[in-house]
C-alpha cells in the first residue's frame, strides 16, 4: 500500500465531495474496501475522515465567503434568527452533527457564515466524522 494508491484516492475524494454541498455519499466505498480486507482499517479510517474534514471545512469557508455579501447581522426573519441563535448558542460543538445527511452540510455552512472559529469547527467536524467512519470501518471489517 502506497500513497498512490488509487483506491485511496478514490476513497478520499468521494469522502470529501460527500462533505461539500455536493450530493454524494462515501459510506458504500468506505464499507466495501472495510470489507475486502485490502486495506489497514485504520488507513481506510483516516483517509476517509481526511477528506471528509477537508470537504466540511471547504463548506464552512463557503460560509466565511458568504458573509462578507450577506452578513448574518442583516437577518430580520423570525424563523431564520431562532436557527441563527441556537447555532451561536451551541457554537462550536454542534458541529460534531455535521456527519448527519441532510443537515450537516447546512451546518458546516452556516458556522462559516456565523463566524463560529475555524480551530474549533475543524475539531468538532473532525471528531464527529471519524466517529460516524468508525463505526462503519468497525461493521464492515
Amino acid at each position: 500500500m502506497s500513497a498512490e494508491d488509487p483506491t485511496l484516492w478514490a476513497l478520499f475524494l468521494s469522502a470529501f465531495l460527500a462533505s461539500t454541498l455536493l450530493p454524494g455519499g462515501s459510506e458504500v466505498v468506505l464499507g466495501a474496501l472495510a470489507y475486502q480486507g485490502h486495506h489497514d482499517p485504520v488507513v481506510l479510517l483516516m483517509v476517509a475522515t481526511m477528506g471528509n474534514t477537508l470537504g466540511g471545512m471547504s463548506t464552512w469557508g463557503v460560509g466565511r465567503f458568504v458573509d462578507w455579501w450577506y452578513p448574518s447581522t442583516k437577518v430580520h426573519d423570525p424563523k431564520h434568527q431562532r436557527a441563527i441563535d441556537w447555532i451561536r448558542r451551541w457554537g462550536s460543538p454542534i458541529l460534531f452533527l455535521s456527519w448527519v445527511p441532510v443537515v450537516g452540510d447546512p451546518l458546516c455552512l452556516a458556522a462559516g457564515w456565523l463566524r463560529i472559529h475555524w480551530v474549533g469547527a475543524l475539531f468538532w467536524i473532525g471528531l464527529g466524522k471519524a466517529v460516524r467512519y468508525g463505526v462503519i470501518v468497525f461493521v464492515a471489517s
